[in-house]
């Protein structure tokens, strides 16, 4: 007996030890309205289109989004950019194509049926060229990443210089809401990095709201969709729910009229 109440209480110890020390690591992050959230959330176009033009100017050039091609960006429910500005935003790219006749591999404007321009040719060039490190594709990082779109938004705000007792090798960088809070990638935003076209100020908070709203339709393209019919559904189950209530109210009541 004594036996098994000395492991029970070392049981306990190690047990509450590791809670603590999870409760310790965990981070409390950024909170922002999400125009997506809940049964009615819809994206927002122009937040969309901002989040596009962040990915172009400022992340494309090492992550890649190959889920994506550009008629998407047409399509309803999404940025919804006209059939001519996604035509133009498509013909803005280079994509390579072939054999020709002459058995030689070419390149040509882009076209809507093209998936987005990857960044690298492949995984080693890919890590040649990020100091071994490997950019994650952007086409579901909301959805591989715990925290979701939470955690991408804090991230990209979350570089401070580092405390005195952490020590970080060349090439690393400190990143409060990283787990291990120590990152490979650079701090890539500043104020007025970007240019909106809409004219919106492009402060670090807003430029990571709207990139990550873009990447969060990525992951989720049908997601207005999903919620119509989930919508529709409720409302049936509702109907649904009342005709069977008072269609057994009735039955029983004539049940019991002639007993």
């Amino acid at each position: 007996m004594k036996n098994f109440l000395r492991i029970l209480y070392l049981f306990t110890l190690l047990f509450g030890f590791q809670h603590n020390s999870n409760a310790a690591e965990k981070v409390e992050y950024l909170k922002t309205d999400w125009s997506f959230k809940g049964l009615f959330g819809k994206f927002d176009r122009s937040a969309l289109q901002r989040g596009y033009q962040v990915y172009t100017e400022v992340c494309s050039s090492c992550h890649s989004m190959k889920y994506l091609s550009y008629r998407n960006l047409a399509e309803k429910g999404g940025p919804e950019f006209s059939e001519a500005q996604a035509k133009a935003i498509a013909s803005s790219f280079e994509v390579k194509d072939g054999p020709n006749e002459d058995g030689d591999m070419f390149t040509r404007p882009g076209k809507l049926s093209d998936k987005f321009v990857m960044p690298y040719e492949n995984v080693k060039a890919a890590q040649a060229a990020n100091g071994g490190a490997y950019p994650p594709d952007m086409s579901v990082l909301v959805k591989a990443r715990g925290g979701g779109v939470d955690y991408i938004f804090s991230l990209l705000q979350g570089y401070e210089d580092p405390p005195a007792d952490v020590i970080l090798d060349d090439g690393v960088y400190y990143n409060k809401y990283m787990y291990g809070k120590k990152i490979k990638m650079a701090n890539q935003l500043s104020d007025g990095l970007v240019e909106y076209t809409d004219g919106t100020n492009a402060t670090v908070e807003q430029m990571s709201k709207d990139v990550t709203t873009f990447l969060m339709w990525a992951a989720e393209p049908h997601l207005e969709s999903r919620h119509r019919m989930g919508f529709k559904a409720i409302v049936y189950l509702i109907i649904l729910t009342t005709l069977v209530y008072f269609s057994m109210k009735r039955i029983w009541s004539r049940v019991e009229t002639e007993v």
